[in-house]
């Protein structure tokens, strides 16, 4: 076994910055000073015990071997012996074993013999590996010096007082202690820069444009810190503070950071720097910045007057000596280091114990009933016991830690012919080949990336130490395995790979402590256990005492796309394979695996990584049947964490956000975390209660879909088929080579040409299609026998999701029928009624017949439906326009809706048609050909998905494309109207709606209106719904992103850059339904708290009392069993008419103007005086008394 390379140039500087070894035994990234660190018990060094021990086995060896040649000679037993590649030791003499030796004896002598030589071979690559890792440790320590001398400590200032006295104190350093220095500095030093060095900022420009890259920049010195990188940590600052232009991107968080992890290592020289620094850019210590002094003071055990004047100077500035133990987030050790060096100066002090906050209570009207401690009523319990969930949290553990989890798949399983074994032992091979050149590649690329840092570059070095090499080996190898036949972007793979390694260093190594903790909290959920007091899950975690989680910054999205991208390009080349695998007659030379192609897509030209057909093929006759997932994308096993912040809650380890947005923005978290918490206590409920929903496979319903993917699918029942079915390129008078002749018309190649594109295009949805069903299915037979949860979090409008993308309840029928609650009920004396509604709700046959009908119906067909089981699933009458009816108290629009009592179900698409169909008729009659060609043709079907959408902001442009769609799928129509058709219809079904819903429509002006007034003052548009959840629109304009050099130059936009003027289109035309979506969550949330309350009230029935009601939803579907129905329904409407009860238009009028007409340096502007009027006239309502919603049978049925 032959030592890993290191790479070639810059005279191997990087080497010193990673563990050195052979690719199966490395160390984890940034663990340098435990390599080095002394044992007290031993007289010799680790280096000279590690050398002394390996030249013995070296020497002991030796004597074996000559052992070896005795045996021969003797003609005991002749021995062959391997040739191994071993290093001679150092005065080790010997000849070597001849090459071949002779054919041995038999018997005994002979089996003794093999026995000596495999002890050999086993000694020489044992000692072959030690004797690496002693080499790389050696050579390591040598050239660590080295790196650190490279890298500058001493600051560069811009004051030229501060410069003298820098320079004087070091002159002077033997006679004055640094501590003194720092006490002088903090009382002397200026906190403003010096004439010279004040007159750079006067053209920096507005602060918002560099916001961008102080995020990277501060990304940067948080991955130092993470991996062990200090020194260059404080080399980057060092370089930037020098000048002037860089320096102001430097904040007082930078500086501090820095100063903290010179404070844990002790590190007062060099801390003091960093306050030179500091006091240099004009920036006034804070309570951080003293407390990382007082606490190296605190290490290094100094007197106690350095420390008397610091405290002094820190009283001087206005700071309080209990804040640094209040209000500086400390660790245990930290803190005793801080207290240790206060009690020098103050021996009687006594800090401050961590003030334990009263419990905050939520004050909105709308859900004093959830937070009242009279009823108290305890929480539902599941049906498992505590030591059945304790071994259900063990295993998410595991899934966790090991931050992936494989599983088999679906797939119809081949018959391992030789061909089959042939492909996976080749596969076997190759894989074992790329680990190695993959490791070759990422440690020359760490090389490369630390000189550039050394030169003060934000390079890539510290983000690829966050993870070991083995683990990122491990990523791209899965990358590739993954990558379908015609490529990927490079941008999407670049993209995806970032985020990856970004989300694998969030995981927090709490483990011991959230054991403890959890074991406590299950006492809640589990069948057979108590609690002190009634609670709900977040309050029994809060009182467990659970401190709060480090809230995680994201990185730049530049950053997470030039990581991905410099990964992508070590993995094109690492990965190459025989060219006799694509061309048997071939040489045996090597070629990429992946090709970097270029390709248009929607008339842009973009860059893709494409795996060789060879490769591809490889793949396809092996036929693997593993599938692995990142553990954040499957179910958990245990009950998910209570949700208690905007960054805390949900998985065990991994962390996740409350609200999910693009990766890069931070506005959302900014307004979430400026939010009393009290305020967000109804939303962080409401996702808890959604995620302790627990779940199990229908197996049943698996085993039918799994013999239908299995064979050619069934696109009718949802089931893909598989992409052998998808439609081959055309062939005769259409093959795309018919393209070349000449005499082939233009009109006929372009022809051509779109045939070839459609059919490129349905094979690309089927293949989609069938991996986001091979997915789903492949993980429903892995959980096929368990019980496991669904953990929440929600959109920027508040409507929430499930965590798990591919196996949930919020895709299609398919997806829903895979699953079922994994506690039953009993159906009692009206689940069946129930049961028999939903199924024929599910055939849509009796929508405008009554209840009673429909279950005249289900009884009718009783005799095929019997062994027919499905979850009681209820839906809101055009839940949007519902809302909007509500809002305008408008009558007409809310009898259309369902918001009032009556015998039969009103269809509201059904009464637009009709509305439609009378204009057209008036036409018709006036002789309007369109209107003459559509008599017939106009039904509930061709207008529901434009009314449908109309509520959620869909335009005239986007309406008549769906009412294109629906009538080029009627073949009685004639074609060549349907451009005209559309036109016609969709400006009818706008007329429509206005008629119908007069109300409906000035709310949305109004609220359009404000959006584009908020717009031009140069904001995006706020506002807090009903349960007090802070939104923002992330609408702005594009700010374009480049990243060059490698493959391509990468070029992205985002719109999420707060420092871009709001994007107006967006902004105007977002907020009408993105308000109308919050206020759907809000009620939502609601129904689903307060079926929790109700279900365990004493006027609930006896079944729901007993263990409250089972409640999911997905958006305005809402879910429970059978037997509670009846309880939702009227959970449901009372939580409907209390939300509309409130002044939530007056409300929000209020709210935009306090943000944002209230701020004097802009009253005279004349957008903010425009919109002033505007939030001014709110719109009138009309006589509709919510009252009778809770009377409506309709409402939602």
């Amino acid at each position: 076994m032959s030592a890993v390379r290191w790479g070639r140039g810059a005279a191997g500087f990087g080497r010193a910055l990673w563990p050195a070894g052979s690719p199966g035994l490395l160390a984890e990234e940034g663990a340098l000073g435990g390599v080095w660190s002394r044992k007290r018990s031993s007289t010799a060094s680790p280096c000279e015990q590690d050398r002394r021990k390996d030249w013995g086995h070296a020497e002991l060896l030796e004597v074996l071997k000559a052992r070896v040649r005795q045996l021969q000679a003797e003609g005991v037993a002749e021995v062959t012996v391997k040739r191994v590649a071993v290093a001679r030791a150092p005065e080790a003499g010997g000849a070597q074993p001849p090459r071949q030796a002779q054919a041995g004896a038999k018997g005994a002598a002979a089996t003794l013999s093999s026995r000596w030589a495999q002890k050999l071979d086993s000694d020489q690559q044992l000692m072959e590996k030690r004797k690496q890792r002693l080499e790389g440790k050696l050579q390591e320590r040598v050239e660590k010096g080295a790196w650190q001398k490279q890298l500058r400590l001493e600051p560069r200032l811009l004051s030229r007082k501060l410069a003298s006295q820098l320079q004087h104190w070091e002159q002077g350093a033997p006679r004055s202690p640094w501590e003194e220095q720092l006490a002088q500095l903090l009382q002397e030093a200026p906190h403003r820069l010096s004439s010279e060095a004040a007159a750079a900022p006067a053209d920096r420009g507005p602060e918002s444009r560099l916001e961008g890259q102080r995020q990277r920049l501060l990304s940067f010195f948080e991955c130092c810190l993470l991996t062990g990188h200090l020194p260059l940590a404080h080399h980057v600052l060092v370089t930037h503070h020098s000048k002037s232009q860089q320096q102001r991107l430097l904040t007082l968080s930078m500086y501090n950071m820095v100063m903290l992890g010179w404070a844990r290592q002790g590190s007062f020289k060099e801390l003091t720097y960093v306050f030179f620094m500091l006091k240099d850019a004009g920036l006034a210590p804070d309570l951080q910045s003293y407390a990382a002094a007082l606490q190296c003071m605190g290490r290094l055990d100094q007197d106690a007057g350095t420390i008397r004047r610091c405290l002094k100077q820190m009283a001087q500035d206005g700071l309080q000596l209990q804040g640094l133990f209040t209000a500086v987030p400390l660790s245990a050790e930290e803190r005793a280091e801080l207290l240790r060096a206060v009690r020098k100066a103050k021996p009687t002090f006594t800090p401050p114990r961590l003030p334990v906050p009263p419990p905050q209570v939520n004050t909105s009207p709308l859900l004093r009933e959830i937070y009242a401690k009279d009823p108290a009523v305890s929480y539902p319990r599941l049906h498992l016991s505590l030591k059945e969930l304790q071994g259900l949290f063990q295993q998410q553990l595991r899934v966790e830690m090991a931050t992936t989890i494989t599983v088999e798949s679906v797939e119809k399983v081949p018959l391992l012919t030789k061909e089959v074994l042939h492909a996976r032992k080749t596969l076997a091979g190759l894989r074992t080949r790329w680990r190695t050149a993959l490791y070759r590649e990422l440690q020359e690329t760490k090389e490369s990336e630390a000189h550039a840092a050394r030169e003060g570059r934000l390079s890539l070095f510290p983000y690829l130490c966050l993870l070991s090499e083995k683990e990122i080996v491990r990523v791209l190898l899965q990358t590739l395995q993954a990558l379908p036949a015609q490529g990927e972007s490079l941008l999407f793979l670049a993209h995806e790979l970032g985020l990856r390694v970004f989300k694998r260093k969030q995981l927090r190594n709490e483990v011991q402590e959230l054991e403890q903790r959890y074991s406590k909290y299950l006492h809640l959920l589990a069948s057979d256990t108590q609690v002190a007091e009634p609670c709900l899950p977040r309050q029994h975690w809060e009182a467990l005492g659970v401190p709060e989680a480090p809230h995680e910054q994201p990185w730049p999205m530049s950053v997470v796309v030039q990581l991905g991208k410099q990964l992508a390009e070590v993995l094109v080349r690492a990965a190459q394979m025989p060219s006799s695998l694509a061309a048997p007659r071939s040489p045996g030379t090597l070629i990429p695996v992946l090709y970097h192609v270029y390709s248009f897509r929607s008339f842009r030209q973009i860059g893709i990584l494409k795996p060789h057909p060879a490769f591809t093929q490889l793949l396809e006759t092996a036929a693997e049947r593993t599938l692995t997932f990142e553990s954040t994308d499957v179910p958990m096993l245990c009950p998910p964490l209570p949700w208690t912040s905007p960054h805390s809650g949900a998985f065990l380890l991994s962390p996740t956000k409350m609200m999910r947005s693009v990766e890069g923005s931070q506005q959302h978290q900014l307004l979430l975390e400026r939010c009393p918490p009290a305020e967000l206590h109804g939303a962080l409920d409401a996702l808890t209660q959604l995620g302790n929903c627990a779940w199990r496979v229908n197996g049943r319903v698996l085993d039918l879909v799994l013999e239908l993917f299995t064979d050619k699918g069934c696109p009718r029942l949802g089931v893909p088929a598989p992409p052998s079915e998808a439609p081959r390129p055309p062939e005769g008078r259409q093959a795309p080579k018919r393209c070349l002749l000449p005499e082939v018309s233009p009109a006929e190649k372009a022809e051509m040409r779109r045939e070839l594109a459609r059919r490129l295009k349905v094979a690309r949805e089927m293949q989609s299609l069938r991996a986001d069903a091979l997915y789903r299915l492949s993980l429903a037979q892995h959980l096929r026998h368990r019980v496991f949860w669904l953990p929440h979090n929600m959109d920027f409008r508040g409507r929430t999701y499930p965590c798990s993308p591919h196996f949930n309840h919020l895709g299609s029928d398919l997806a829903r029928a895979l699953l079922e609650f994994a506690q039953g009920r009993p159906l009692g004396p009206h689940g069946l009624n129930w049961l028999k509604i939903h199924l024929v709700n599910l055939t849509g046959l009796k929508k405008r017949e009554s209840l009673q009908a429909r279950r005249d119906y289900a009884d009718e067909l009783m005799e095929d439906i019997l062994d027919s089981a499905d979850r009681p699933m209820t839906d809101g009458s055009c839940n949007g326009l519902q809302h909007y009816a509500a809002l305008g108290r408008d009558s007409v629009g809310a009898a259309s809706v369902n918001l009032l009592p009556s015998d039969l179900p009103q269809d509201v698409y059904s009464e637009v048609a009709a509305q439609v169909e009378v204009f057209r008729r008036q036409d018709a009659e006036q002789g309007v050909q369109v209107a003459q060609v559509l008599e017939g043709f106009i039904s509930r079907k061709v207008v529901k998905q434009t009314v449908m959408t109309v509520v959620y902001g869909v335009t005239r442009y986007g309406g008549r494309l769906q009412i294109e769609k629906r009538l080029r799928e009627i073949h009685d129509f004639p074609q060549d109207f349907v451009w005209e058709a559309s036109h016609y219809l969709v400006r009818q079904v706008f007329n429509s709606l206005q008629e119908m819903f007069s109300g409906t429509r000035s709310i949305q002006r109004w609220l359009t209106e404000s959006a584009r007034l908020i717009s031009h003052t140069g904001s995006a548009v706020e506002w807090v719904t009903p349960l007090g959840i802070p939104i923002i629109q992330p609408y702005h304009r594009d700010s374009k992103v480049m990243i060059k050099g490698g493959l391509q130059s990468l070029t992205f936009s985002s719109s999420v850059d707060t420092s871009q003027k709001p994007n107006t289109l967006k902004q105007k035309n977002g907020f009408p339904p993105n308000f109308i979506h919050s206020l759907d969550s809000s009620h939502m949330m609601l129904t689903a708290l307060h079926c929790y309350r109700r279900g365990l009230s004493t006027g609930a029935p006896h079944c729901c009392r007993r263990k409250g009601l089972t409640f999911v939803s997905v958006h305005d579907c809402f879910w429970t069993h059978a037997a509670d129905v009846a309880v939702m329904n009227q959970v449901c409407r009372e939580q409907f008419v209390r939300l509309h009860s409130q002044p939530i238009l007056h409300n929000l009028s209020r709210f935009l103007i306090e943000r944002f007409c209230s701020d004097p340096r802009t009253s005279k502007s004349i957008w903010v005086s425009r919109l002033t009027d505007t939030l001014l006239s709110v719109p009138k309502t009309g006589t509709f008394n919510l009252e009778q919603v809770k009377h409506s049978t309709y409402f939602f049925s």
